[in-house]
């Protein structure tokens, strides 16, 4: 078992940034894929980012490439998602998520919200 806990969400306004942190715990965090995904109301849940074990490869969606940026403490057991420039069309319930691979997540965290406002 995995557990993950995000935090880090609120309301920021257009333009600002946020970072989000995600604990994780149970397991040897560098064994797994970290990713983070984002559900906005009225839409199915989509893929964000993730990073591979050791962190070293990044996949980030077309939608916040060059804005979102993914990483990862082995250290601390946390993935981090810095997120610049954000937009009202970022709002949404962030979700971290762990895995064996870059297509496979088994385990998730409860949600942090975040909203951007004009």
């Amino acid at each position: 078992q995995v557990q993950l806990v995000e935090s880090g969400g609120g309301s920021v306004q257009a333009g600002g940034s946020l970072r989000l942190s995600c604990a994780a715990s149970g397991r040897t965090f560098s064994t797994y894929v970290m990713g983070w995904f984002r559900q906005a109301p009225g839409k199915e849940r989509e893929f964000v980012a993730a990073a591979s074990r050791s962190g070293g490869v990044t996949s980030t969606a077309d939608s916040v490439k060059g804005r979102f940026i993914i990483s990862r403490d082995n250290a601390k057991d946390t993935v981090y998602l810095r997120m610049n420039s954000l937009k009202p069309e970022d709002t949404a319930v962030y979700y971290c998520a762990s895995g064996p691979t870059f297509s496979t997540f088994n385990y998730w965290g409860q949600g942090t919200q975040v909203t951007v406002s004009l």
